[in-house]
């Protein structure tokens, strides 16, 4: 097994978190009646919903950008995203004065391509589908000798995920617990790092769509697996792992428990917040005749029912206090036919997970 220096990690989080602050916004930790009452305890949600670009991601781009300005200040980037670490990356270049190029599939939404082109993003498409699209940017950033920027496995990007950590010790000293929604593992390896390594008593629970559970099955089988995804309703969170991925070790060593989530509970999760939090939800529906069991969801948000929250408050997660990082994914798709997140439609949700 490979060995975690959490200290290093700590110090690489602290100076990720000097260096980012003038760029990013330290998010509320919002207190949450709803769960609270629930599970008989205080319940905080980290609302990164509020970050810029709307997503975590801002936090690790930024912290990539700026160390390869320092070091390579007229270098040229490549990534390959549609979704928030594009638009994260993007941002960041611009701001930091760097230049970059993004890959994306030739079937790339047209609306999530006008807002990457909206904040001047430099495009090139490649293959149908986003690995296709991966793989031509490793390619070219192999063959150019340039820097490949990961959503996940890369350090100076996952220790600027990891300030959201740094900020929740340093805003509720006394949690007890904290769940974090789990894609490719850069956002709980960083925040689970820094809480181990300054309070290791407190318990790091990642959360992800049992539609898309590789790094938890991975974990659990002590190797990096390859394993298909379902569609899911969360999917920001969906997706592999790539093979000798920095975030898995830290994982396996510093995650203490997994909750995989069904899609009836995250459809439960959508309305509870749209409905306690008054955060808004659009989906993007594309048929005409209007199957809204078919609507892919163009941002959904990864919210707080997901997480299995009816344990939280119990003696199972070590104490009374327990506090949720809310990594919403912003609507920023919008196209074709749009329905608000309603009573209706999540009723409709979960009469199809019964089925």
């Amino acid at each position: 097994m490979v060995e975690i220096n959490l200290m290093d990690l700590q110090a690489r989080i602290e100076a990720a978190a000097d260096r980012i602050a003038p760029y990013v916004r330290r998010t509320p930790l919002e207190f949450s009646h709803g769960l609270s009452e629930k599970n008989e305890g205080n319940v905080f949600i980290k609302m990164e919903s509020e970050q810029r670009t709307g997503s975590f991601k801002v936090r690790g781009a930024f912290n990539k950008c700026l160390v390869l300005r320092s070091e390579q200040p007229d270098v040229h980037v490549t990534t390959a995203s549609s979704g928030n670490h594009a638009l994260a990356c993007t941002l960041a270049m611009k701001t930091v004065g760097l230049t970059g190029t993004i890959y994306l599939s030739e079937n790339v939404s047209k609306t999530k391509e006008l807002a990457l082109v909206r904040e001047g993003a430099i495009l090139r498409h490649h293959g149908t589908d986003a690995v296709e699209a991966e793989t031509k940017a490793r390619q070219t950033a192999q063959e150019e000798g340039i820097p490949f920027i990961s959503p996940y496995n890369d350090m100076e990007v996952m220790t600027g995920q990891g300030t959201v950590g740094k900020e929740i010790l340093e805003d509720l000293p006394d949690v007890d617990a904290v769940f974090v929604p789990v894609g490719g593992g850069g956002l709980i390896a960083g925040i689970a790092a820094y809480i181990k390594a300054v309070k290791p008593t407190v318990k790091v629970v990642g959360c992800q769509p049992a539609h898309s559970a590789v790094m938890a099955k991975s974990v659990e089988a002590g190797r990096i697996l390859d394993l298909p995804s379902l569609d899911t309703l969360s999917d920001g969170t969906a997706g592999g792992v790539e093979e000798g991925s920095i975030t898995f070790p830290i994982c396996q060593q510093c995650v203490d428990d997994w909750v995989l989530v069904e899609e009836d509970v995250i459809s439960d999760a959508i309305y509870f917040m749209m409905a306690d939090h008054h955060k808004t939800c659009f989906l993007e529906h594309k048929l005409p005749e209007c199957d809204r069991s078919a609507a892919t969801p163009a941002r959904l948000v990864w919210l707080p029912e997901q997480l299995k929250i009816t344990d939280c408050g119990r003696s199972s997660w070590g104490g009374h206090r327990c506090l949720l990082t809310d990594s919403t994914e912003v609507p920023w798709e919008v196209s074709g036919n749009h329905f608000l997140w309603s009573k209706h439609f999540h009723r409709e949700i979960k009469e199809n997970n019964r089925m």
